[in-house]
């Protein structure tokens, strides 16, 4: 496994940092460590939050302590098969509906690409990208893996309400607002499926360490997706 420091959070938390950098071999440690943890069901541990380059380790300090469970973190990194236990993530498809009302930016975006809207759809439903981390806002995915060709440059002066399932793009990110909320990624479609449902077990819809692959959909099918989610019979398509 890559290298990391251990540093104390306040009296009931430790943070394992990783080389402070977006790529691939940082996310798959963070991945690898957090497997390890949880499946160790460390005495005292009550939640781990991974990020790009990081893993955020919370405790109850009255069942345990800073060093036992930094102690037992340093075991489980040494433990045969440490960079193994991640493994590959779920691979979700979310549909998404490019272009006119629901990506008013589509144009702007294809235009400094230098490519037609086409290209754009084409290049950003043609990946698989990884989820780093969860933020910003509930349900919120950073994924890393935008084709170079269309990072975009964030808005001057962001938007005060973006529709909720909004799909964006800001700098070498892409990512889908899970609701409402201001923002300054430039929009190029929306999703009907809802990324964070409070009435739904988990609420979110996708985890870090897991992988998302978007496809075009026409506003027909869109709807009709839509309806299903609302009725609850709809189910994403997982691999």
């Amino acid at each position: 496994m890559l290298s990391f420091q251990l540093h104390p959070v306040g009296d009931c938390a430790l943070l394992a940092e990783f080389a402070q950098r977006i790529a691939p071999d940082i996310g798959a440690a963070v991945a690898a460590l957090n497997s390890r943890v949880l499946a160790a069901k460390l005495p005292g541990v009550v939640e781990t939050v991974p990020a790009f380059a990081s893993l955020l380790i919370t405790y109850d300090p009255l069942v345990t302590e800073y060093d036992t469970i930094a102690d037992a973190v340093q075991k489980l990194v040494d433990a045969d098969g440490a960079d193994a236990a991640a493994g590959e993530g779920r691979l979700v498809t979310i549909p998404v509906c490019y272009g006119g009302d629901f990506g008013p930016d589509l144009p702007f975006v294809a235009q400094h690409a230098g490519l037609t809207e086409e290209e754009v759809i084409a290049l950003h439903a043609g990946l698989e990208y990884r989820i780093y981390m969860l933020g910003f806002l509930p349900g919120f995915v950073y994924l890393g893996g935008l084709d170079e060709r269309i990072h975009m440059p964030r808005l001057s002066v962001p938007r005060t309400k973006i529709p909720a399932r909004s799909v964006g793009i800001g700098g070498s990110q892409t990512g889908v607002y899970p609701m409402e909320s201001p923002g300054g990624w430039r929009l190029i479609g929306r999703t009907p499926l809802s990324f964070y449902d409070q009435t739904n077990d988990p609420p979110v819809l996708c985890k870090a360490g897991e992988y998302i692959r978007f496809a075009a959909v026409t506003e027909r099918e869109y709807e009709l997706i839509r309806q299903d989610v609302v009725n609850k019979v709809y189910r994403p398509e997982f691999a």
